[in-house]
């Protein structure tokens, strides 16, 4: 696979269908189908929308989109500068190797580096060991001492509807 030709390019809304299919694919390798819910709506707003909150870019080889990476801005207060969260990186089983994992990665780097960010971060499932080993090849670490929490849209709503101070009273929000 090495050698291979393929061009990495940031994805354009006529192929928000293509990246719809590839985060189905990398749904099911990481076995979270039943989480699946993004639309080719969702991502068009999210990444071409008036006010878009990520960046994606799509590797092709031969034409066919074979990996993608998607990314959004963060901030960190303790380095007081913008940051890049890598969301999902993927590249199609058969196209692995080759070295398309490393040109989407180093690409989204280069887009955190330009924005001059104090940091890039992702998160790999636990079980796949082969993306941890590539992720320390490339000088990243594991943050083992930290746990990633997350809250689901029903229990955003449902904090969010609780936001009151403890006298009873509504607490404004911005």
């Amino acid at each position: 696979m090495c050698g291979m030709d393929f061009k990495i390019t940031p994805v354009k809304p006529t192929e928000i269908r293509e990246l719809l299919q590839l985060i189905r694919e990398l749904a099911k390798f990481e076995k979270l189908e039943h989480e699946m819910k993004a639309t080719t709506a969702s991502l068009r707003r999210a990444l071409f929308g008036q006010r878009a909150v990520a960046g994606a870019l799509l590797a092709r080889s031969g034409g066919r989109a074979v990996g993608y990476a998607l990314y959004f801005s963060t901030f960190s207060s303790f380095t007081g500068r913008q940051g890049v969260w890598l969301d999902d990186l993927y590249v199609c089983p058969e196209f692995r190797g080759s070295g398309i994992g490393r040109a989407l990665i180093e690409a989204v780097a280069r887009v955190a580096a330009k924005r001059k960010c104090g940091r890039f971060e992702w998160v790999a499932l636990d079980w796949n060991q082969h993306a941890l080993d590539f992720y320390k090849s490339l000088g990243a670490k594991t943050l083992d001492e930290w746990v990633l929490i997350r809250m689901d849209a029903p229990g955003l709503r449902k904090l969010a509807a609780g936001g009151r101070s403890r006298r009873g009273k509504k607490i404004p929000v911005a």
